[in-house]
């Protein structure tokens, strides 16, 4: 079904039913993993970005499920992911992450891997650490680039029932992550909601470090940027975003989709998909 007609919550479980969950330690408890599809080709790993879950993916997922097995976790402290035991530095979390990760896809398989803002600064963190099976490494508008504090401002909803409530993601939406207003459907509220209540990792403080640009210099993949032209975090500084990205790695393909927020991967799927193929269909 069309997901542009499907109801939200109904388009949600299906693709969580469709996927294949596995759990792996994580502090007291368990990280959980979601893996779609299947196939010959390289896996994709996808993680999201800050106060996320999986459901960041949910128009890249498809897109890539029908020839690779998709892995799109919940970050330790976000989603159904539990806490780890103590607050973790970037590289204690990409750590948390290699280690499930060893468990949910055979030692020797060679994976693409893409971050998306928070899920950016530790996919370059994870990609450090892993770095033989890292074979593509995209950056979807990163955290941990440093020196351009946000001067987004976003609305409190912890308080807020019903209509207020959701009046209150509509204007955090479209103040940090979706640049057309018009793009704001009941998918994207729903996908806020769900992720907002279920956060717990304090993922901004790490954002703002320069962690990212000090990590590159150890990753060997290929390196990608996308982000979206009007990418709150990041508007006005696109051009220095990437020229702190071209100082520790010259070679770093770097895109911008025209018209799109921060949450490039949902305001402009089909562009923001057509990209990521072109990266992970990529011969090695």
């Amino acid at each position: 079904m069309d997901s542009a007609v499907e109801k939200p919550q109904a388009l949600l479980a299906r693709m969580d039913h469709a996927a294949r969950r596995i759990e792996t330690p994580c502090g007291e408890g368990t990280m959980v993993w979601r893996v779609w599809g299947g196939g010959a080709r390289p896996p994709l790993l996808l993680l999201h970005g800050g106060y996320g879950s999986w459901r960041h993916w949910i128009r890249t997922i498809p897109a890539f499920a029908s020839d690779r097995a998709v892995v799109a976790p919940d970050l330790p402290g976000l989603g159904e992911s539990a806490l780890p035991s103590e607050e973790p530095t970037q590289a204690e979390i990409a750590a948390i992450l290699r280690a499930g990760l060893n468990e949910v896809l055979p030692r020797s398989d060679a994976y693409d891997l893409a971050g998306f803002s928070f899920g950016g600064m530790i996919a370059g963190h994870l990609a450090a650490q892993d770095g033989p099976r890292v074979r593509s490494l995209t950056l979807v508008g990163p955290g941990g680039l440093g020196g351009f504090p946000s001067q987004v401002k976003l609305e409190k909803v912890i308080s807020l029932h019903g209509p207020a409530r959701v009046e209150a993601h509509r204007t955090n939406l479209h103040r940090l992550m979706i640049h057309d207003p018009a793009r704001i459907d009941a998918l994207a509220l729903a996908i806020q909601d769900w992720n907002t209540r279920h956060g717990r990792t304090k993922s901004r403080p790490m954002s703002r470090t320069a962690s990212l640009q000090e990590v590159l210099s150890h990753v060997r993949a290929p390196l990608h940027a996308i982000y979206g032209e009007f990418d709150a975090p990041a508007y006005p500084h696109l051009a220095e975003r990437e020229a702190r990205l071209r100082a520790v790695r010259p070679d770093v393909d770097f895109r911008i989709v025209r018209g799109a927020g921060h949450w490039v991967a949902y305001e402009a799927p089909d562009t923001f998909n057509a990209l990521l193929r072109r990266i992970v269909d990529a011969p090695d």
